[in-house]
């Protein structure tokens, strides 16, 4: 038998992260302050775009049409209110063309037009049909940043009293504009909302101020790096503004995660005597593997998102990725070099003292945990009526998702007061077409005028055509303007897109318009999801096989994941898509979802569902591992964990929750859509259903055969053996191989019994590797 009264080991990666403990966060503070310097003024890089495909027709076809044909693609709008008078009084008309002519001065400006310039045919859609107002349109040009920086320069000159009118600015330029200029301030608020709400929840989960600090330092260092990092990649790729919400909300929600997790441990060991850097090593060897683990899981279903070609989505997953594992890497480098220099003193500053009035302190985050035991009693003894009753409340909740109707991203994502939204809701309310509303229809090739009059007389046959304009012809090149009936990208709108790009022509025709574009997006969408969704399938498949060994338990695991997102699904249809709440929360519904946000969401949410899994199966396998009892290990995963994962859960929350304060409605969906499946997957899935389903399961949720079996007690994760975060090749125990010699077992218990309290873990683990060992030689 192995000799169990030797001291606790102390392992290479603990030695590692402490042997120089304050230089180690010395040079983090240095790191992190180049950080700062290399990720300021990353917000004025973002982009506000990125919805489309592109690499789809839409997309080809408008760059095409820019480059020959820029008036065709106004992408800036000036509203003239002419007041009480029409915007045919001849001052009116003066004062309009002397506006028009300043900004085709502009540079930058290109394709300028409006209503007083206009042939007859065009300009009925440039004049609002109480004829006190009218539109000048036109196209600035280059990317993003440039369109930005002419806008800035040019606004000043244009918006405001010229004369007789009152001139406001739109169009697309102007709402993604105004939409960057929110977010970054509404990211500024949310960060002062969250940061001190954090760590009161912290000194209120932890009692000590000092142990409270940590996950803050944890989450400032993982949201700096990440700003950094996409800084970065600002230099190769466009990257979404709204890239930093994620980075926010995950550098704080992980950060807390993961330190919740680790320091919880450390104060375990120390309360039963070990020392600090015993402590530590303990601490890395059990709840540090979890964290590493954990990020792993959550960066799969991020990366996922780097299957699509919107730059919207992979631009969550450049920042996804980095947030997780910078999180995870401070929380495995940086944290036990903290906790060995504080030693006791994380303990210190107990702020809840104040409110006891001289009861004793307990120095576990989560002190009583005999309410969590009894919870998981009472779930599997009822078991039939838990699993059956939250499955059927959660697909309940999640049926609104069925009448889904996916659109884009407006003016209307904008507070009611925003200046572009103002002037966007009055073109649609008021005006009986708009530029840019329509869908074009690029034709490329030499054709007569015959041909051109042909191919017209047929596209304004199609059915939902309200309008044909055109051919303007340039070249080889001409387009044709397709005003469809009803909004610009509802239902007909969409039919036409297909019935125009399969009507015949005698050359070669590309369609786009705001119709078209969410169509290609669509499709980009539906062709890739299928390998998106394998992809994070597949993956943490495997990974939760790597933690149990079991073949059933990460099917459990995806089902149950997959489940817990209903609840969010159907609220973001019931409340942004169909209204309701929208008062109360400040928003104007467009009627519809943006295409990418439920992919976004999806793999955000599912991300931070297993993280909590993994936080409670790593427990409840320790547990079986120790005991071979299934249902204790169960109920004890769910008392050593069901605090924490509830206490982060709500911190996270809070986070999500003043992320989703944003004036813009998609963040605001982001927000509040994550913040109800974080708690619903915390308190539904994870202390109901989880312990329900394996109780219902029994001793086979631990089931392998041979094969799989051989190749986890190779390569599996492994609580107890060493404390290097990394895969062990140790033998473990579970189901398939139950079967344990008796030999010397009462008298390895006695030793063990003998030991104190924090080399008890590494006894018993040692105990069991020899019996395997003797196993497997027999």
């Amino acid at each position: 038998m192995t000799e169990v009264n030797s001291p606790p080991r102390v392992g290479a990666w603990t030695r590692f992260v402490t042997a120089r403990p304050r230089l180690s966060l010395l040079a983090a503070l240095v790191l992190t302050a180049l950080a700062v310097l290399a990720g300021s003024g990353v917000a004025d890089r973002l982009g506000s775009g990125g919805w489309e495909d592109p690499a789809a027709e839409s997309t080809y076809a408008t760059r095409a049409l820019e480059r020959e044909f820029p008036d065709s693609q106004p992408n800036f709008l000036l509203l003239v209110d002419a007041g009480s008078a029409s915007v045919d009084d001849p001052a009116v008309a003066a004062e309009a063309e002397r506006l028009a002519e300043r900004l085709a001065r502009e540079k930058g400006v290109i394709g300028v037009g409006s209503y007083w310039q206009a042939e007859p045919s065009a300009a009925a859609a440039l004049r609002a049909e109480d004829g006190h107002e009218a539109l000048i349109a036109a196209r600035l040009t280059g990317d993003e940043t440039a369109m930005g920086e002419t806008l800035d320069r040019i606004l000043p000159s244009f918006r405001g009293t010229h004369g007789p009118v009152e001139v406001k600015v739109g169009g697309m330029v102007a709402v993604r504009h105004e939409m960057q200029a929110i977010i970054q301030e509404d990211l500024t608020r949310a960060e002062v909302i969250a940061l001190p709400v954090t760590l009161v929840l912290l000194v209120m989960v932890f009692g000590s101020a000092v142990a409270a600090l940590l996950p803050l330092g944890i989450g400032i260092v993982a949201i700096l790096g990440t700003n950094a990092i996409l800084r970065g990649l600002t230099e190769f790729t466009d990257v979404s503004i709204f890239a930093i919400n994620l980075t926010t909300a995950l550098g704080l929600g992980l950060a807390v995660d993961y330190a919740l997790f680790i320091v919880r441990r450390y104060r375990e060991e120390l309360s039963t005597g070990a020392e600090p850097l015993t402590a530590v090593g303990t601490t890395l060897r059990t709840a540090g593997r979890t964290v590493l683990f954990s990020a792993l899981t959550v960066a799969v279903s991020l990366a996922a998102m780097l299957l699509f070609p919107q730059y919207f989505l992979r631009s969550f997953a450049y920042a996804g990725i980095a947030v997780v594992l910078l999180a995870a890497a401070a929380a495995l480098i940086l944290l036990p070099a903290a906790l060995v220099l504080l030693g006791h003193r994380v303990n210190a500053l107990d702020l809840r003292k104040l409110f006891r009035r001289g009861r004793p302190s307990k120095a576990t985050v989560v002190a009583d945990t005999s309410g969590w035991a009894r919870t998981a009693s009472l779930v599997m003894r009822r078991a039939p009526f838990f699993a059956l009753g939250t499955t059927a409340v959660l697909v309940l909740l999640g049926l609104p998702f069925l009448g889904v109707k996916f659109g884009t991203a407006d003016d209307r994502q904008l507070p009611a007061g925003a200046e572009s939204h103002v002037v966007q809701q009055h073109i649609r309310e008021g005006f009986p077409g708009s530029p840019g509303g329509g869908l074009e229809v690029l034709a490329e090739g030499r054709a007569t005028e015959a041909q051109y009059a042909a191919y017209k007389q047929r596209i304004a046959a199609l059915p939902d055509v309200l309008r044909v304009e055109g051919p303007l012809v340039k070249g080889d090149s001409a387009y044709f303007t397709v005003q469809p009936e009803g909004e610009p990208v509802d239902d007909p709108a969409q039919r036409l897109v297909g019935e125009l790009r399969e009507t015949d022509a005698p050359f070669d025709t590309k369609v786009t318009g705001t119709a078209a574009v969410l169509v290609d997006s669509k499709d980009a969408i539906a062709e890739q999801l299928p390998w998106a969704a394998a992809f994070i399938a597949i993956v943490t498949l495997l990974l939760v096989f790597l933690l149990t060994g079991s073949v059933l338990i990460p099917i459990q695991a995806v089902a149950l994941n997959a489940l817990s997102l209903t609840a969010m699904f159907g609220a973001v249809v019931w409340i942004f898509q169909d209204g309701h709440l929208s008062g109360l929360l400040g928003f104007t519904s467009p009627g519809s979802i943006e295409t990418t946000l439920p992919v976004l969401m999806f793999c955000v949410a599912f991300g931070l569902s297993m993280d909590y899994g993994v936080f409670l199966l790593s427990r409840i396998k320790e547990e079986y591992d120790h005991t071979g009892d299934h249902e204790q290990a169960v109920r004890h995963g769910l008392q050593r964990t069901g605090g924490l994962i509830t206490a982060a859960a709500v911190i996270l929350a809070v986070v999500m929750v003043a992320i989703g304060t944003s004036r813009v409605t998609n963040t605001k969906m982001l927000g509040l859509g994550i913040a109800l499946a974080v708690l619903m997957d915390a308190m539904i899935i994870r202390s109901l259903l989880v312990p329900a389903v394996m109780r219902l399961t029994g001793k086979a949720t631990w089931w392998a055969p041979g094969p799989l079996r051989r190749l986890h007690q190779r390569f599996g994760w492994s609580e107890g053996q060493g404390d290097s975060p990394r895969l062990n090749s140790a033998p473990q125990r579970g189901a398939g191989n139950c079967a344990t010699s008796h030999d010397g077992a009462a008298d390895d218990n006695r030793h063990i019994e003998a030991l104190t309290p924090e080399a008890k873990a590494h006894a018993r683990s040692d105990v069991r590797a020899v019996r395997a060992t003797a196993r497997g030689q027999k």
